[in-house]
Parts: structure tokens; C-alpha cells; sequence
């Protein structure tokens, strides 16, 4: 064990190699993720029947949702296989799996040319995709925060969402690209599943460099001490349950609101207001930029003044925010990227610490399984369906009390931040 402060040590280049490796990988893993959301509304079209477009989409989303699902099951499967045979083995194969299921949607024929089959593989090629991301944050998390340098863990936690903004950011250009570019024929025929198509390769080249990365010290001492266990989920539940419950309780949130402003205001503002689709997701680009670039700041600051301050902000800011930042969204570009960046600005307190609070949570013998399981349950419960519940809200006429949702999950995790114990100089191995 050693005592991390702030003082301590700088990143070495060994470490520094691990973090950019680390990124990499995750950042092409997450834009196959996030380019279902973003091309939500067109699959809806193409492979769900034509007539109801509210009820084509809100399927669309069953289906984002049930993917949610299988991100426990992956979380508890994946996160084990990371904790008994190593950071680089777990995160390989995560990837693989979500790049082959980005192949597998790109090329299923549409409703009308294979009818039940075409959503039925959509939502196997979902669930597939879930359960590769519910191992992936685990072992990406722990991995990062195992490579970093004393007092430097939230710095280096930060790139894990670094990376996860970075996919969203080549996700929403891809759609923008495609969406100003093409005709609307073009775009329904082949366009999106281009889209597709260059994620699932890009998956293959964060394949490539998560191969030739070596695994974390954390694991090795502990795998040649004898510390790993050959039941890691029993074990984080029954002798780590109160960090397990504060892991769900952070993560609440954070990723109700990172899936609202971050994934979903786009296709939200284009249904709600009428915003052409294009701009919305240009709005949504540009303020990403700024989202990604303010993160490592974000965890560098955690490392001076302490995770409870920031988390504690970006939970505050959207009780006291939702309300007014939901009622100013209107179908202007200007009123759209305002409310957008003032949102993602205050996700920032959350994004930056979520990878390093939870890791400090744990001993690395359960650490990948102790971030994943909990983060994951969190996260289909509330990431999961925050855009299903957004649509339905509004399709039944009560768009206007999304803020109530916002604003008490976030005091939930208020609560949680304000009396969790300060782990900025905590003791970690």
C-alpha cells in the first residue's frame, strides 16, 4: 500500500503510454455505443413498420433500453474475467464484441425486406453491445486508475470519460456529416449504416492497441501475491456490500443526466421543438468538443480540492438548474447549444470523478467487478430508460415535468456525495 497526495510523483512514460493506450481503445469502443442513439430516429424507420412514427421510435428505444439489460450481466461476467485474468484480456475482448455486433447491425436487411427478423436481430446485436459495455467501464476504469501516478488517479480516472466523449463526439460527427451531407433517400438506404460500418473498423484498431498494451501493476502484484479470487462477484457482494450500494448511489445522476444531455438531447430537441436534426446534432458536437477538452482539467482540480467538492457541485447545479435549463430549450440553434452546454458543463463534476471514486472504492482483487456491477445496475435502471421515459413523457403531454426527474435524481446522488468519506488521499494499491 502507499499514501497518494497530491505532491506525489508524476506520471512516468510508461504510465502516460498505459493512459493513451487505454483511451484509444475505449474512445472507438464507445462510438459504436453511441451511434444508435444517434441515428435512433432513422433505424426506428427501417426496421420497425411504417405508420406510427412516435410508436416506431418508442420501440426503437425499448430496444436502447433492454440493451441496458445485459450491461449488469456483462458487468458481473466481464468484470470477473478482468479481475481473475487480467485488465488487458477483459478489454480485449469487450471490444471485440461490440465492434462484431456494430458489423451485424450495419448489414441486417430492413423491415420490409426480412420483416420480424430485421428488429429481432436489432435487438440481438443490442444485446450483445450491452453486454460488452457493461464489462467495458469496469476494466477501462480500474485499468486507468491502476496506470496512474500518486496523487494523479482522478486525472487519469478522467480519460476513461475522456475517451467515452471522445466516441460520442466521432459518433455525433458521423451523423452530422452524413445527415448535411446526404439526401434524405440516401441517407435511410446507406448512409447510416456507413456509419456503422466505420465504427465496427475502428472497433478493430482499438482491438489492435489493447493487444499490445501490457496489464496493469496493481494486478500483476496482486495475481502474484495470491490475492485474486476465483469468485470475485461473491466476494465484492459479501465482504465489500456498503462501497457496492455507494457505487450505485454516484453513479444515479450522473448517468441520467449524461444519457439526457450527452446522448439524447439531440433527437429529443428535433421531436419537441421541430429543430432540423442536422443542427441539433451540430449543437451537440461543438459543445462535446468543450466537454472532452475540460475533463482532464476537471480531474486535476479533483486531485487538489477533493472528489465530495466537484461531485458535489454537478449534483447541486442540476437541482437547482433543471427547471430553467429544460423550459429555455426551443427550436433555435442558440437556445439548443446553451442549454446543451450549460448541461454537459455541469456533467463535467460527475464525468471527471465516476472512474477514479469507484475504483477507490475497492482492493484490486474485486476492483473491476466492484466498479462494473454496481455502475451497471445504475445504469440500466436509470441511463438506460432516460430517453424511453423523455419520449413517453412528451408524447403524453407531460414533456414539462422531465425537469422533476432530472432534478430529484440528482439530489439522491446529492445526498450520496455529501456524506460518502473523502478518498482523494485515501491508501491505494
Amino acid at each position: 500500500m502507499r499514501t497518494d497526495t497530491v505532491s506525489s510523483g508524476k506520471l512516468t512514460r510508461a504510465q502516460r503510454k498505459a493512459i493513451v493506450a487505454g483511451t484509444i481503445g475505449n474512445t472507438v469502443e464507445w462510438v459504436d455505443w453511441a451511434l444508435y442513439s444517434i441515428f435512433a430516429k432513422i433505424i426506428s424507420q427501417e426496421f420497425f413498420p411504417a405508420g406510427d412514427e412516435t410508436a416506431a421510435l418508442l420501440s426503437t428505444l425499448a430496444v436502447f433500453a433492454v440493451g441496458f439489460v445485459m450491461r449488469p450481466i456483462g458487468a458481473a461476467v466481464l468484470g470477473g474475467y478482468a479481475d481473475r485474468h487480467g485488465r488487458k484480456k477483459g478489454l480485449t475482448l469487450t471490444i471485440g464484441l461490440m465492434a462484431g455486433a456494430s458489423f451485424v447491425i450495419a448489414l441486417t436487411p430492413t423491415y420490409d425486406a426480412i420483416g420480424l427478423f430485421a428488429p429481432l436481430v436489432l435487438l440481438v446485436a443490442r444485446l450483445l453491445q450491452g453486454f460488452s459495455a457493461g464489462g467495458e467501464f469496469g476494466s477501462s476504469s480500474a485499468f486507468l486508475v491502476e496506470s496512474a501516478a500518486a496523487g494523479r488517479r482522478a486525472f487519469a480516472g478522467s480519460w476513461q470519460q475522456v475517451s467515452v466523449g471522445g466516441g460520442v463526439l466521432i459518433a455525433s460527427l458521423l451523423g452530422t456529416i452524413t445527415t448535411s451531407s446526404l439526401s434524405d433517400a440516401a441517407l435511410h438506404s446507406w448512409g447510416w449504416r456507413a456509419a456503422f460500418i466505420i465504427g465496427g473498423l475502428l472497433g478493430l484498431v482499438g482491438l489492435w492497441l489493447r493487444v499490445s498494451v501490457e496489464d496493469t501493476e496493481s494486478f500483476t502484484k496482486a495475481r502474484a501475491g495470491g490475492q485474486t479470487r476465483t469468485n470475485p462477484l461473491k466476494a465484492m457482494i459479501f465482504e465489500h456490500p456498503g462501497a457496492a450500494l455507494r457505487v450505485a448511489g454516484i453513479t444515479i445522476a450522473g448517468t441520467l443526466t449524461y444519457y439526457i444531455w450527452v446522448n439524447y438531447l439531440p433527437t429529443y430537441a428535433n421531436l419537441t421543438t421541430g429543430i432540423p436534426l442536422s443542427q441539433a446534432l451540430l449543437s451537440q458536437t461543438l459543445c462535446l468538443v468543450v466537454f472532452v477538452v475540460a475533463l482532464p482539467f476537471v480531474g486535476a482540480l479533483s486531485d487538489r480540492v477533493g472528489r465530495k467538492t466537484t461531485l458535489g457541485v454537478f449534483a447541486g447545479g442540476f437541482v437547482l438548474l433543471a427547471w430553467p435549463l429544460l423550459n429555455l430549450l426551443g427550436n433555435s440553434f442558440l437556445s439548443l447549444f446553451l442549454v446543451q452546454l450549460t448541461g454537459m458543463i455541469l456533467v463535467l463534476g460527475y464525468s471527471a470523478n465516476c472512474a477514479v471514486i469507484m475504483a477507490e472504492q475497492f482492493p484490486p482483487e474485486v476492483r473491476a467487478t466492484g466498479i462494473a456491477l454496481p455502475y451497471a445496475l445504475a445504469v440500466a435502471l436509470f441511463g438506460g430508460t432516460a430517453p424511453y421515459i423523455t419520449t413517453w413523457l412528451n408524447d403524453i403531454g407531460h414533456g414539462d415535468l422531465l425537469w422533476l426527474y432530472v432534478s430529484g435524481s440528482a439530489l439522491i446522488s446529492l445526498i450520496v456525495y455529501l456524506t460518502m468519506p473523502e478518498t482523494k488521499d485515501k491508501e491505494f494499491a
